[in-house]
């Protein structure tokens, strides 16, 4: 009988993992604060239980749970319902542009009824701010800061018989800020939402002449969450 051969080694291939450090991936409070550094602070915080409502026009919509309940044998089985979130396209009057940003069936309708999304953001109402949220208070923050919403509230407060506003810039932190850091928070968050995958300012649209507040249809191959 030949002597039997030694066999070769075989090589052998394993599979590396790599874990991402925690001081590098940003939570949801960490990345609201840093979002929300230069810009006034929300008076009634970010949403704890549904946190990416804090990133939309969820209109305080959150996840439900319960059951369904058999009508022959009562058989209960767990079930739940989630809000009715688009992403949408919707013209922006002040900033002259289109948004793209995840909204509710709900805050739609209200954005139709109000008449239009500037309108929607600037009402001054208790229960219209709660359901901005955190992502709407934001973006209500840069409406109000357009040269357009700006003469707007001169002429109502000159039309009411008061003395012009004396502007103090407040930031998240309660301290007073500059003129520079406004606007230099004001080209950040531009930038960012050109670059946002949630809300995302589309092309100029310059000739648009009778333009319509509704949202329009998703474009094909858009990437978002």
């Amino acid at each position: 009988m030949p002597p039997r051969l030694p066999s070769l080694p075989t090589l052998s291939f394993t599979r590396c993992f790599s874990t991402t450090s925690q001081t590098l991936a940003k939570s949801t409070e960490k990345r609201l604060a840093f979002e929300h550094s230069a810009i006034p602070p929300y008076p009634y915080g970010a949403s704890r239980w549904y946190k990416q409502s804090n990133f939309g026009l969820y209109g305080m919509q959150k996840i439900r749970f319960g059951n369904m309940v058999s009508e022959r044998n009562e058989i209960k089985t767990r079930r739940y319902w989630r809000p009715n979130v688009h992403q949408k396209r919707l013209w922006s009057v002040a900033l002259g542009k289109f948004l793209r940003l995840r909204v509710t069936a709900r805050v739609l309708r209200t954005v139709d009824k109000c008449g239009g999304l500037d309108e929607y953001l600037l009402g001054d109402k208790a229960g219209r701010i709660k359901e901005l949220g955190m992502g709407g208070w934001k973006l209500r923050w840069r409406v109000m800061q357009s040269e357009s919403v700006k003469e707007r509230f001169r002429a109502e407060r000159e039309a009411l018989g008061l003395p012009p506003k004396e502007e103090v810039l407040i930031g998240e932190d309660g301290l007073p800020v500059t003129q520079e850091q406004v606007a230099e928070e004001i080209q950040k968050y531009d930038d960012a939402l050109a670059k946002d995958v949630e809300i995302d300012i589309g092309e100029d649209e310059p000739e648009v002449k009778d333009v319509q507040f509704m949202a329009e249809g998703e474009k094909p191959g858009k990437v978002t969450i």
